[in-house]
């Protein structure tokens, strides 16, 4: 039997697009917002995308949600057809957060990056180090 929490992840990878790291990288050329999920102290001990904005998970329907005055000020007002693509460490609290902010934000355009920040730094895209800025 299939725990509950691998099902919701499941049916949140069906509807939602997941992006390679390197699909990342281009959607971020082309104007993307990179949303990194990921506690503080995983962006401290293992880095950070430049480029990336931290927003912790549980503000995270608060700083999207492109009606209210607390969105990103990198999110143009009203605009539910920007793309986004959220980051984890592994790529799972971003397949749930993707397809829950879609579904409750009326997103047209977030993805999230398969298999996270440890897929980012494996394949050798640019990390920064908290500790030497």
């Amino acid at each position: 039997m299939t725990d509950v929490v691998t099902t919701l992840v499941a049916h949140a990878r069906e509807r939602i697009t997941r992006y390679t790291p390197a699909q990342t990288a281009e959607a971020m050329r082309r104007g993307a917002i990179l949303v990194d999920l990921r506690p503080t102290e995983y962006r401290w001990r293992f880095g950070e995308v430049p480029g990336a904005i931290a927003v912790s998970r549980h503000v995270l329907e608060w700083r999207l949600d492109v009606t209210s005055e607390h969105r990103l000020k990198e999110l143009r007002p009203g605009d539910r057809d920007q793309e986004v693509v959220l980051m984890c460490n592994e790529g799972y609290t971003s397949s749930l957060a993707a397809h829950q902010v879609m579904s409750q934000l009326g997103l047209t355009r977030v993805a999230d990056v398969d298999g996270g920040f440890a897929a980012w730094h494996a394949t050798g895209l640019p990390t920064v180090s908290r500790l030497t800025r």
